[in-house]
């Protein structure tokens, strides 16, 4: 529906064009000129930022729902984690969404991740469903018994989010690609 705002420059773009166009008229109809036209470039450009800072694109949810994941595994949050988890979920391990947050709460349960941050990100996106691929660099907390092992690590996931009812996107299966580059999956990481 809104998918002309997907590119926030858009009005903006139309406002540089209407300009130049407005200016032609003024010269060529002089009669017609009005200090209101000036108004129209204007207000396409307050409108520009109005409906970027109004108007969420699905992109921009999924994009939060998956910083909220990040932000949440760093704080060691499973309760934040389980919140954007669809009631559905499944992947090649965990059958459930319980499975996949007592497996969550068992991770976080010790100290863990000092420091989560997201170093790459494609969504595709096709409602009710979208695909994102994210790359992670985790640098582990000194107290984690992982750390003595490895201090940091690249993390690739490829995530399958499906929209609700009420808009809002979760993530419904979730499949690890790659460890530091090497590929692995789930049965992998027990």
């Amino acid at each position: 529906m809104f998918d002309i705002f997907e590119q926030p420059w858009t009005l903006l773009i139309v406002a540089i064009f209407v300009l130049p166009v407005m200016l032609m008229f003024r010269r060529i109809l002089p009669e017609k000129k009005h200090w209101g036209q000036w108004l129209l470039p204007a207000f396409l450009t307050v409108a520009a930022f109005g409906f970027d800072l109004l108007v969420k694109t699905d992109t921009e949810k999924i994009n939060a729902v998956i910083n909220t994941g990040i932000k949440a595994v760093e704080q060691e949050n499973s309760d934040a984690i389980e919140a954007i988890i669809s009631a559905n979920y499944r992947d090649s391990s965990h059958y459930t969404k319980k499975h996949l947050m007592a497996y969550c709460r068992r991770l976080l349960s010790e100290p863990l991740v000092e420091r989560n941050k997201k170093t790459a990100l494609v969504i595709e996106v096709s409602p009710p469903t979208a695909t994102a691929t994210l790359t992670a660099l985790t640098k582990f907390d000194q107290r984690s018994s992982v750390y003595e092992y490895k201090r940091a690590m690249l993390t690739k996931i490829r995530l399958n989010l499906q929209k609700g009812q009420d808009g809002r996107w979760l993530i419904s299966r979730a499949e690890v690609l790659q460890l530091d580059r090497q590929p692995v999956k789930w049965r992998d990481l027990k």
